[in-house]
């Protein structure tokens, strides 16, 4: 866990960003000696005067005794110093800058001693003023403002979590970004209005020599012009740094223009005003978000709804995205494992960035997710931070009661929160083990969240779950890490076993007494950084797999599924009722089964559902339920008590939806019987779950006319690109 107080931090630059740096470290952290070296003596006397910096010199005697050094230059210069460096710092030294350009130095880094590059966290606060030079500095320049950090592979974990603490004592949020999209990223939205600005003042400048047209310009002028006031020198070595970024967006901007000039030319003022409209209403949404708290956005996020058309057929080849389940846990143990952890095929749906999101609160610097890519510099077992905010989770109850089994243990106070579905669903489950831990939770009246976590000192002890729930049981082996000596657990019906599995491929031992159903784990332990492959999420291939078997004429083959035997209860259902499936390339990857899986179009059969299958296919039960309703006879489900505490009550949201369609439905408190017929057409509400909202949208392969499906906004959390993929495969699918 890395700890600023009394360290040496050299800063080389002491204009806004590294005064401003300076000067917040200076308030925020004890004991601190600030060496500062510029080429302008005045900021140095100032800064000395003002008690800011506490010694001052060339390059070498500023960073000779550094633990910390900040290059707060432009990007050439800082391209031009680094190999000096090397033999300049000490060998435990960690480097940074603060450059809005990544190529160029990182193309001088690469010239370096490899344990030179292993301390070198290449970084960028977006921060800053038209104003510059150290009078400009402010203690406060960082608060609340997004810092990029754009390390390699290579860099040691202990070194990106030293530069990620600098910044997070200075309230900035940290965030992670591939070093080529960084690039491209900046050159399109700082780079590219810098340079709009800078080029406005010139036309004008040219069109009026003695400066009168600058008497009547109006406060617009003053507004857009604001950035050509920036720093010539700094902002010509970034155009320069940065030119093929530049010149990719600027050759896409002037494309632009010309379209605007012909428009205008034609006098077509109608699409003039579409164009303008689009852009009013993007930038409006920007300014609205960006200064709104995630929860608030999810609060006024817009209504949408499903309108699908009766389909006539369903083919295709496909892959789903990632497993849900398996990214959750991916980004928990690479965040507190030791070294960096790579995962590849990560779910960027909502629900996994808000797990993701609330490690990146509490100190970790994770990369991306970029293309179902991610790169986690994991801080260990004991290096989270305590979260400034509470951490939001949004709808995903997945995610609060994982993080629940991590913060139970920790030295800090923190709090997990909710949406208005998920603050209605039940934590006691959770919350009443961990007490027996030695946790200290409170709940809110009725045992929802939010949840006030007082992190404590846990024992490790067994405990009997009384309802199989791999969250329950994930819960309490994740805060068994924490826990001193064994922790154990019993379940009498096998529920997925991902946690299991992945805390053995981050080398955490893990026993499992199959005859006892036993889970057994020895807390004080550490994990180690890896390389984790997400296979296809087989709960949501399990909507196209329904769509194909009910469908008159269908065939649809999905790829590299997950075949996990504790999540394959959706499979032997589908066979149970005779549809026709065929699994094929059965191989493993990241230690998770996989398969390809084709289904073709089949007459369905009601069944009973056996209750040991139950639990393995507990988040498939809202699609079952709709191969159900397209089966000959009456299909009974029994044992599913578990479906009136998710997103919403599924038993009930189901049978209310499913008789709406004209479906005879009927409900007990654990499961529904449910009577195959003809579904009509109609309006059914998804109640704002994401699975019952799909689950209906598939129901629409068999319906005689439209099915319009309300409040499907969630169905983001876990299938990102639903609708695109369904209209791909045949779903005559409208977002509305």
């Amino acid at each position: 866990m890395p700890n600023l107080t009394n360290s040496s931090v050299a800063i080389i630059g002491l204009g806004l960003i590294g005064g401003s740096i300076a000067r917040a470290l200076k308030i925020r952290v004890p004991g601190i000696t600030l060496f500062a070296s510029d080429i302008n003596q005045d900021n140095l006397d100032l800064a000395v005067s003002e008690g800011v910096i506490d010694k001052t010199g060339d390059l070498k005697e500023c960073v000779e005794d550094a633990d910390i050094i900040i290059l707060a230059l432009p990007p050439l210069l800082v391209a031009e110093i680094i190999p000096l460096l090397p033999n300049l710092v000490n060998e435990h030294a960690v480097i940074t800058d603060v450059a809005s350009v990544k190529n160029v130095i990182n193309e001088a880094l690469n010239t370096t001693p490899k344990d030179f590059q292993s301390r070198f966290v290449l970084g960028h606060p977006i921060a800053g003023s038209e104003k510059s030079g150290y009078h400009a500095a402010s203690e406060s320049l960082f608060l609340d403002r997004n810092i990029i950090l754009t390390p390699s592979k290579e860099v040691l974990s202990s070194s990106v979590a030293k530069v990620n603490e600098l910044w997070r004592l200075l309230g900035a949020n940290i965030l992670g970004l591939n070093l080529e999209r960084h690039d491209s990223i900046l050159a399109a939205t700082s780079h590219l209005p810098h340079l709009l600005a800078y080029s406005l003042v010139d036309v004008l400048v040219e069109q009026n020599k003695g400066g009168d047209i600058f008497r009547y310009a109006a406060g617009g002028f003053a507004d857009f012009s604001r950035l050509a006031s920036s720093n010539p020198i700094m902002w010509a070595d970034i155009f320069i740094s940065n030119a093929v970024k530049t010149e990719q967006i600027l050759d896409t901007y002037i494309h632009k223009l010309l379209e605007f000039k012909e428009l205008i030319k034609a006098e077509n003022r109608s699409e003039l005003m579409s164009k303008f409209s689009t852009a009013k209403i993007s930038r409006d949404n920007f300014i609205e978000n960006l200064y709104k708290s995630n929860e608030a956005n999810e609060n006024h996020m817009r209504t949408i709804s499903y309108s699908v058309e009766p389909s006539k057929k369903i083919e295709g080849s496909i892959k789903v995205p990632g497993d849900k389940s398996i990214s959750h846990r991916g980004i928990i143990f690479g965040s507190i494992a030791d070294g960096v952890t790579e995962i590849n095929g990560f779910l960027e749906g909502e629900d996994t960035l808000k797990t993701l999101a609330a490690f990146q609160e509490m100190g970790v610097t994770i990369i991306g997710p970029d293309n179902g890519k991610v790169i986690i510099y994991g801080v260990g077992v004991n290096g989270l931070r305590q979260p400034r905010v509470a951490l939001y989770m949004g709808n995903s109850g997945t995610a609060m009661r994982l993080v629940a089994g991590v913060l139970a243990g920790q030295k800090f106070e923190s709090q997990l929160s909710g949406d208005e579905s998920l603050s209605k669903r039940p934590m006691k489950r959770i919350v009443n083990p961990l007490c027996e831990f030695g946790a200290e939770i409170k709940m809110a009246p009725g045992g929802n969240p939010p949840l006030h976590i007082n992190g404590a000192k846990l024992n490790g002890k067994h405990y009997d779950m009384e309802v199989a729930s791999a969250q329950v049981k994930s819960c309490l082996l994740i805060a068994g890490i924490y826990a001193t000596g064994k922790t154990s657990i019993t379940e009498s019906i096998p529920s997925r076993d991902h946690t299991e599995r992945m805390l053995k491929a981050f080398a955490y031992p893990v026993t499992r007494d199959d005859e006892s159903g036993k889970i057994s784990i020895e807390g004080g332990g550490n994990l180690v950084g890896t390389k984790i492959d997400i296979p296809a999420d087989i709960s949501s291939a399990a909507f196209f797999m329904v769509a194909a078997a009910i469908s008159q004429s269908g065939e649809i083959k999905l790829r590299d599924v997950g075949i996990n035997p504790t999540r394959t209860g959706i499979l032997s259902l589908l066979n149970l009722m005779g549809v026709d499936i065929e699994i094929s390339n059965r191989r493993e990857i990241g230690g998770e089964p996989v398969a390809d899986i084709t289904v073709r179009s089949s007459n369905i059969k009601a069944i009973t559902v056996p209750m040991e299958l139950v639990p393995l296919a507990i988040d498939e039960f809202p699609v079952f339920c709709v191969a159900a309703a397209c089966a000959e006879g009456t299909t009974i489900l029994r044992g599913a008590e578990e479906l009136r505490v998710k997103e919403s009550d599924r038993i009930e949201s189901m049978a209310l939806g499913l008789r709406n369609l004209g479906i005879s439905v009927r409900t007990f408190s654990d499961g529904m019987e449910i009577e195959g017929g003809v579904i009509r057409g109609g309006e059914v509400d998804s109640y704002s779950d994401h699975r019952v909202a799909m689950a209906f949208a598939v129901s629409s392969v068999r319906a005689n006319d439209k099915v319009l499906i309300k409040n499907c906004a969630n169905v983001g959390t876990s299938f990102p690109g639903f609708v695109s993929l369904a209209a791909s495969i045949g779903l005559n699918i409208l977002e509305i």
